[in-house]
């Protein structure tokens, strides 16, 4: 009998051992040296080396010569992530649909592309599409007092398209190179 418990407290502390310590600690080992950067957060830093974000964490920009992310049921809180769950119909997603479509500025001309009012699943998504993003180029030039295509040029230079799939544009480094090419707005 108690050599059937040696046995199986050996094999319980071996198995442990390999799964819980042996097997994490290649795998973070291997992730260091291959890539570095996505193992440590895929951190975005400024100028001074600061670190400034994450290109995989979307960040709340409501200043108006920033590119605006989509909207998060989650405040942007990489640690709660999830969608709303509120079915079309509820009114409290309509009234925050309301008003982001009057913070765009929209009408039915000139409609707002529905993912900048919609919030995604996880409500952290870094991205909008080109179109999202080119679509807030006029406010952005407007308050950067700089001309629309010089905007335009900074977001499509931005941009990343995969096949089969609209160009994405990350909210976060669109902003840092419109600082960069165009310079930051004084507040």
């Amino acid at each position: 009998m108690w050599k059937d418990i040696s046995i199986s407290l050996r094999t319980c502390l071996a198995t442990l051992s390999i799964c819980a310590v042996g097997y994490p600690a290649f795998v973070f080992g291997f992730a260091q040296i291959a890539v570095p950067g996505r193992a440590n957060g895929s951190l975005i830093r400024d100028d001074q080396g600061r670190v400034v974000g994450s290109q995989l964490i979307a960040q709340r920009f409501q200043r108006p010569e920033y590119l605006w992310p989509r909207p998060s049921a989650v405040d942007y809180d990489a640690a709660a992530t999830g969608g709303s769950n509120l079915s079309p119909t509820n009114p409290v997603l309509k009234e925050r649909i309301g008003k982001d479509v009057m913070r765009f500025a929209a009408t039915s001309s000139d409609p707002v592309p529905a993912e900048l009012v919609m919030a995604s699943g996880s409500g952290v998504d870094p991205h909008v599409t080109l179109d999202g993003a080119l679509y807030q180029a006029p406010r952005i030039a407007r308050v950067r007092r700089v001309s629309l295509p010089s905007v335009e040029g900074v977001l499509r230079s931005c941009s990343e398209s995969s096949l089969g799939s609209p160009a994405l544009v990350n909210v976060l480094q669109a902003n840092i190179a419109l600082d960069r090419a165009l310079g930051s707005v004084s507040r």
